[in-house]
This record gives structure tokens, sequence and C-alpha cells, in this order.
């Protein structure tokens, strides 16, 4: 068995029954829920709460619980995922329904977990089209999300407006505002859906700096910043886009958005992207504007200016840009009549 492939589950089994309340109160402690919920987790069953940790990580868990007298067995990923298999099987044959996601579990089987670094539980379905990203909050811990991209939240989650960015984001016609959503009184859960069609990504920055295009931000953690940072004038004005760049920064989980799918691409000398396909890049990169041919080209090619990227980092770009949609569709709006 390797490591970083171990799930841990519940098996539903308390060594003594009457001192649960103690067992479930340790419980929360321990993850970072209610006691409420804890009772509900252990009384159900079979519940993951740990997935693909290494064997340290799993075994010193199974210690923990083994103290609280609760149940739990130690299973490689294969093995957790062939029994999710067979039980889902069984249940469809002797029940003729379909298997559904239980909210109650502090730690959902259905939220992913990454194994490299200590960031929340999330998810993200509808890729690449139409990306929805679900996040859990523990207890008193708080997210920024991006103005008006709040789709669905538990009811006890609290939410504030802060204004990010100044006069300058004012003056660009951008969001200047992002909301902070606090799971006020226990872990919560909070979908987010981005205004534009399109991918989602998810970065954890470990002391780290990437820019994003300035509708790219979705949400992060409140130790990751977030600001806004001058292009410079003429590389905001000939761009013809992206006066301002955002600038996120610091040590946490970050998502960012596309309109279409995104690409990742690793950047070891020089790369030229359209200005309309970039959606973030990091830090160590530089970058400069130029046009591509002359301006005859400019003007009647239907091309523009790209991007210069050097040195040696990623650049996420999206496969569809909005001034190119836009382009495309104008050929197909009604003329006025000049009769």
């Amino acid at each position: 068995m390797q490591d970083n492939q171990y799930h841990v589950t519940l098996t539903g089994k308390i060594a003594d029954a009457t001192n649960i309340e103690h067992a479930s109160a340790q419980f929360a402690r321990l993850f970072k829920t209610t006691p409420e919920v804890a009772m509900q987790t252990l009384q159900k069953g079979p519940v993951t709460i740990k997935r693909n940790v290494d064997q340290a990580t799993a075994i010193k868990i199974r210690n923990v619980l083994d103290k609280l007298g609760i149940g739990c067995r130690i299973l490689t990923a294969d093995e957790a995922d062939a029994e999710a298999r067979a039980a889902t099987q069984n249940l469809s044959v002797n029940n003729n329904t379909s298997v559904k996601k239980d909210s109650s579990s502090p730690i959902s089987d259905t939220f992913e977990s990454p194994t490299d670094h200590p960031g929340l539980q999330f998810k993200i379905e509808g890729k690449p089209d139409y990306s929805f990203v679900t996040i859990q909050l523990p207890a008193n811990q708080t997210l920024k999300v991006e103005a008006s991209a709040m789709a669905t939240m538990d009811t006890h989650i609290e939410m504030k407006t802060k204004l990010k960015g100044g006069l300058g984001r004012f003056v660009t016609g951008e969001s200047i505002f992002i909301n902070e959503f606090t799971a006020a009184h226990g872990p919560g859960e909070i979908g987010i859906a981005p205004g534009a069609p399109g991918d989602m990504m998810h970065v954890y920055l470990n002391d780290e700096v990437l820019y994003l295009q300035n509708s790219a931000f979705v949400a992060s953690a409140m130790s990751v910043n977030i600001e806004t940072k001058w292009q410079g004038f003429t590389k905001g004005f000939f761009s013809g886009e992206n006066l301002f760049l955002i600038r996120a920064s610091g040590k946490g989980d970050l998502w960012f958005n596309s309109y279409g799918a995104i690409i990742e691409i690793d950047v070891q000398d020089n790369y030229v992207v359209d200005t309309g396909n970039i959606v973030a890049f990091t830090e160590h990169l530089d970058y400069k504007i130029s046009k591509v041919g002359g301006y005859k080209s400019l003007f009647f090619s239907g091309e523009g200016f790209v991007c210069l990227f050097s040195g040696k980092g990623k650049v996420w770009i999206q496969t569809r840009g909005v001034d190119a949609f836009a382009w495309w569709a104008h050929a197909y709006r009604p003329a006025r009549s000049s009769g």
C-alpha cells in the first residue's frame, strides 16, 4: 500500500454505549463540528471521515478514536472505492432507489480533501462549461467571495460586505465589493456560481503570489490577501482590457474562473498569449504587451494585442475570449432597415 492513499472510516460501533455523549463531544472538538452533528455521525453507521491521507496520519487518527472507544477502519483508496460501489449496487437492488449525499456528516465523502495542503474541503461540479463550487466551512471560519457569486448556503452562515480595490476598480466599472461569509454557529456549506459560463480552478497558495484577470476572482480563504495592481498606463491602455490585475498573495485556498475551459501551461522560457485568453499567471513571470502584425492587421484581421511572457512559471488560459465571441456574434445582430 502506498502513502497518501488511505481512508479512515467509522464503523458505527461505540465501545461504551453509555458514554456516547462524551465520545461525540470529543469527536466534535477534534473534527471542528457541533456535538449534535457528531452524535448523528457516530450513530448512523459507516462514514468516511478522512480521505487520501498517508499511513502515519491514518494510524494517528485511529489511535485517537480508539481511546474514545469509537470504532474505525483504515482502508486503501481502492478498497474504499470497491466497498462504496458494492454498497451502492446493493442499495439499488434492494431498495430500487438512488443513493443521495447525507449532509449531516461533518466531512462528506463526496468532497475533495487535497493531500498536499491543509485547505478547505470542496467540490467543483459542471466543469468545464458551467462550473459550480461547493465549499465546506468549519465553525467560525470565514470565506471571501466575489460579490453576487453566492448561490446557496446554510441558514446559519452570516454575510458581511467589504470594499476592495478602492477607486481604481470603481473607475473600471468592475465589482469593488467582496462578501465575507462566516460559519458563525457551527460548520456550514456554501455554493458559489460565477457569472461567466466556464471553468473553475483551485490553487492553494503557500506564501506565493498569483495574478488574475480582473473578472476571474471567485473566492479565497481569509489568509489570502486580495488587491488590485495597476498594470501601467501603456500596458492597460493598449491591451484594450484588464486595466487592473488582481494580486492574490499569502497562504490559503484560492478559486478563480474563466470564460470557457481552463488550460494550465508551464512556461519555461518565452510564451505568447492573446490578452483576451489570459486567466492567471504566477509572480515570477515577466510580461509585456505587444501587437500582432501591423496596425492594418489590428483593425482588419480581428487579431489584437498579445502578452509576451518570459521566465519560468505557470499561465492559465481560457479557451474562449469575450471579445472574440462579441466579434463573432456581431454578424448575427438584426440590421435596421434603411427604407
